[in-house]
């Protein structure tokens, strides 16, 4: 009797399950006949760790969740874990665990990966696996794979974006309607673009964060972070945009790293003010966009949706199928 080849299925886990990895499971769901025409694969999410297991976030998931991640790491077959916890501990932690035992990673989570993304990703490459990390910067934008891809051939030396969104918002709205800074950044809020405390977003940090992420797959390193002065935007007055406006400039939230001709690298995160020549001067609202200086193409802008549950969890899936297109030698689109 023939053994007949059966549809292999990859078993995955999500670790944090907020709006992102929420938006993964749906994500998942949704795509889960075209992921198997396309991959030739069946991708079945085993698990999801949370904090509190009592709670049901998604109607139909009680029986998958799992406090601890050696229960999520105990699945016979488990080859993926995406990752969409907030800060740097437990996650790190998880990931590297999960990578010691051998199973790709796909992170959202800037904060960890901007401090340890080098680390994770060499380990990653002792242990075999893969490492996606596009969601961890700039949302909807693919600005990783295409940076990957252009240096395959291109230096960068210089880069320049719009980093967060809800900065972003806020200073458009500040020149559009003529806000304030406290209308703006409540209006935000309502709208669930702002967290419910905006400290991350409107003092930079958020900014920077995914900067140092550039920064370390552009050049290799980050600068030291001491050295980087961030300042936010909540020091911008009405009168100061409206002045601005009034000469046909416009404040936009920069974020920018480059490399000198001595090989130092230098990065800054603070409010500047462009003219109409300047490529982030059009990025309005809460649009993500990256500006990079290379040596072949010459000045290359791409820009995007930079917040929201699907943005994010769209890109954390294609970035699983990048992984299993590498894996095989084939490429994959979704």
């Amino acid at each position: 009797m023939e053994a007949s080849i059966g549809m292999a299925t990859i078993k995955a886990a999500i670790l944090g399950f907020g709006t992102v990895g929420q938006g993964i499971y749906h994500i998942l769901n949704e795509k889960r006949d075209e992921l198997r025409d396309k991959l030739g694969i069946e991708l079945e999410v085993a698990k999801i760790l949370v904090r509190d297991t009592t709670r049901e976030r998604v109607p139909g998931t009680a029986h998958l969740l799992t406090d601890s991640i050696d229960d999520v790491l105990s699945v016979k077959g488990i080859q993926v874990v995406f990752e969409a916890i907030v800060n740097e501990e437990p996650a790190y932690s998880y990931l590297k665990k999960a990578v010691e035992h051998k199973c790709h990673v796909v992170t959202a989570n800037k904060v960890m990966f901007a401090k340890r993304g080098l680390e994770l990703q060499e380990l990653a490459k002792q242990n075999g696996v893969f490492v996606g990390y596009e969601a961890t910067t700039a949302g909807g934008v693919p600005v990783i794979k295409t940076m990957k891809n252009i240096l395959l051939v291109n230096d960068v030396t210089r880069i320049q974006g719009i980093l967060n969104g809800t900065s972003n918002y806020i200073l458009t709205k500040m020149r559009a309607e003529g806000w304030t800074f406290d209308e703006a950044l409540q209006e935000a809020q309502n709208l669930g673009y702002a967290e419910a405390d905006p400290y991350n977003d409107i003092s930079g940090q958020d900014a920077f964060k995914k900067l140092m992420i550039l920064s370390a797959l552009a050049f290799g390193e980050q600068p030291d972070w001491a050295d980087v002065e961030v300042i936010g935007i909540d020091g911008i007055t009405s009168e100061q945009v409206k002045e601005a406006t009034e000469q046909g400039l416009r404040y936009r939230h920069v974020a920018e790293v480059e490399r000198l001709s001595d090989g130092k690298i230098i990065a800054k995160v603070g409010p500047m003010v462009v003219d109409k020549e300047h490529p982030l001067y059009p990025i309005d609202d809460v649009f993500n966009a990256v500006t990079m200086e290379t040596n072949y193409i010459g000045t290359l802008t791409l820009v995007g949706p930079g917040a929201g549950m699907y943005p994010t969890a769209s890109v954390m899936v294609e970035d699983y199928a990048e992984i299993i297109g590498k894996r095989a030698g084939f490429v994959v689109t979704i």
